[in-house]
């Protein structure tokens, strides 16, 4: 039986595919860990964990019994930028820590990658799974190596080790976690709350998104499939919708007429001109039948019943 370990546990990514995963394999098969606890968290399954510290990691590997790790901790795009060195420490060798577990222990591992691999030179409308990649941040940089090192230790030690490329990821439950499309998810608060929102990016800036139910179905799908049909080592391409800022405004605006935006673009914006406007995920399609099920307007609808239920339970 699978006995699962999540490091992030209380990111964004994190809060929903634990949910989903207890709901899959059982409350006490899915132990739930992050560099501190969440306030009021009774969680009997849930560990404080530094993925920082390998002896850490393997103790609790083994304690626990433990046959796939999702690993998620990680500093995400714009606060990366903030604090580089750090940022580059607590992504890759918390990686390489998780992956050299999993070697010893032979643990089947997930681990997120992003768009933030893709920089400059890569196509800009329907960027290929196997394009060039050269990220302009440390984000994207450590992402692109963490790819690779998931390859070498598929390849070398035959740790099966399986990846995603997130685009910007869009969630009703947990809050933003520092991310350049994290203005997807504030927007939807501020109009409930104010009818008004400031974005940092500007309004004809298109980008990759998904919504979080796709991506953690995404996750679940790919670390299910036979593993004789993965093509992909590194990290596959998924995608979903891609819309502006502006193009997300109007969409809201059909269900909050008096919402407007306004937009005062930050060093973000730099970080969002670098990635691509699209992305062409037939490699994943073709390996593991993905398929998503949102568009925007499923996606706006979904966000506003479900945070205007969440307010009025409050």
């Amino acid at each position: 039986m699978n006995k699962i370990l999540i490091t992030g546990a209380n990111g964004q990514i994190g809060t929903e595919l634990t949910v989903a995963l207890r709901e899959r394999y059982g409350s006490n098969q899915v132990i739930g860990s992050d560099i501190k606890r969440p306030v009021a968290n009774h969680d009997h399954t849930f560990q404080v964990l530094d993925v920082l510290n390998k002896t850490a990691i393997q103790a609790l590997v083994q304690d626990e019994g433990i046959t796939e790790i999702y690993h998620l901790a990680a500093s995400l795009s714009a606060v990366a930028e903030k604090q580089p060195l750090r940022a580059w420490e607590l992504n890759m060798q918390g990686l390489l820590n998780v992956l050299d577990t999993a070697k010893i222990d032979q643990l089947k591992v997930f681990w997120p990658s992003s768009i933030a691999v893709f920089g400059d030179h890569a196509p800009k409308a329907f960027c290929s799974q196997h394009t060039i990649t050269q990220p302009r941040t440390v984000y994207g940089i450590s992402k692109a190596a963490g790819e690779n090192w998931c390859r070498y230790y598929y390849d070398n030690y035959g740790v099966d080790v399986r990846s995603i490329r997130y685009p910007g990821l869009i969630s009703h439950t947990a809050q933003p976690g520092g991310g350049t499309t994290d203005y997807a998810v504030e927007i939807f608060h501020q109009a409930i709350k104010n009818r008004q929102y400031t974005c940092y990016l500007k309004p004809h800036t298109t980008l990759p998104m998904m919504y979080m139910a796709d991506a953690v179905r995404a996750t679940l799908e790919l670390m299910e499939a036979p593993s004789l049909g993965l093509t992909v080592r590194t990290s596959y391409n998924v995608a979903a919708m891609s819309f502006s800022p502006g193009e997300l405004e109007a969409a809201i605006r059909k269900h909050l007429p008096a919402f407007r935006a306004d937009y005062r673009p930050d060093f973000r914006q730099t970080i969002a001109d670098s990635w691509p406007t699209g992305i062409n995920d037939h490699q994943a399609r073709h390996d593991w039948s993905w398929m998503p099920r949102y568009d925007l307007p499923d996606m706006v609808n979904d966000m506003l019943v479900r945070l205007r239920q969440e307010k009025d339970l409050r």
